[in-house]
């Protein structure tokens, strides 16, 4: 589950912003992504020293979805990527990611989803995550920030679901995809992804 200090502080990974503002930027402009960025309440792309506040994080993500609905979700995707790059050149050991890599799939998963559980408040916030490590691997995120009160009839989530596919294609299985079932922002609880790669 997420963590408890980190929920309470509702504040999140500044790579939800920094690996997006360039994507923003080559997309639609530098003027357009400053726009966007000062009207939720963000002066400038994080320096990446410390967490950032949830709420204009998911402010901007769903600004973003409403603003530009035609390149929303390959800008998404993007981003989430680059952000699972970051996190393979920063966060985890190149031992540990070679042992993973090693290991079967079935084995590396339970390992790496126990991994991201204990670092969820870093990409959910105040949202509430629970893990099934198998196949497929299943990750909940129960009142994600990213979609709190937006209302849509297909998932939105294509910046996390982008995050998991990067890790777990990386480290568990080069044909890991990742993709979301259902969507918070759907009526339902919980945003439901799964990743499979068979």
């Amino acid at each position: 589950m997420a963590d408890g200090a980190g929920a309470r502080q509702a504040r999140i990974g500044p790579n939800a912003l920094i690996q997006l503002a360039p994507i923003l930027d080559a997309t639609h402009g530098v003027a357009a992504r400053r726009a966007l960025f000062l009207e939720n309440g963000v002066v400038d792309v994080p320096d990446g020293s410390e967490m950032i506040e949830e709420g204009p994080v998911a402010a901007i993500h769903q600004a973003m979805r409403a603003r530009f609905p035609d390149t929303a979700r390959p800008m998404a995707r993007a981003a989430g990527l680059a952000v699972g790059d970051y996190i393979l050149a920063h966060r985890i050991p190149r031992t540990a990611q070679a042992l993973l890599r090693t290991l079967p799939a079935g084995l590396s998963t339970r390992i790496l989803s126990r991994a991201i559980l204990s670092h969820a408040w870093t990409f959910c916030g105040s949202g509430t995550v629970t893990a099934e490590a198998g196949h497929p691997t299943t990750f909940e995120i129960r009142d994600n920030p990213f979609v709190r009160g937006e209302t849509s009839d297909r998932p939105l989530c294509h910046w996390h679901a982008a995050v998991f596919e990067r890790l777990y294609s990386s480290l568990v299985h080069r044909r890991a995809q990742a993709s979301e079932i259902r969507c918070g922002a759907q009526g339902v609880s919980s945003c439901r992804f799964e990743i499979n790669w068979r």
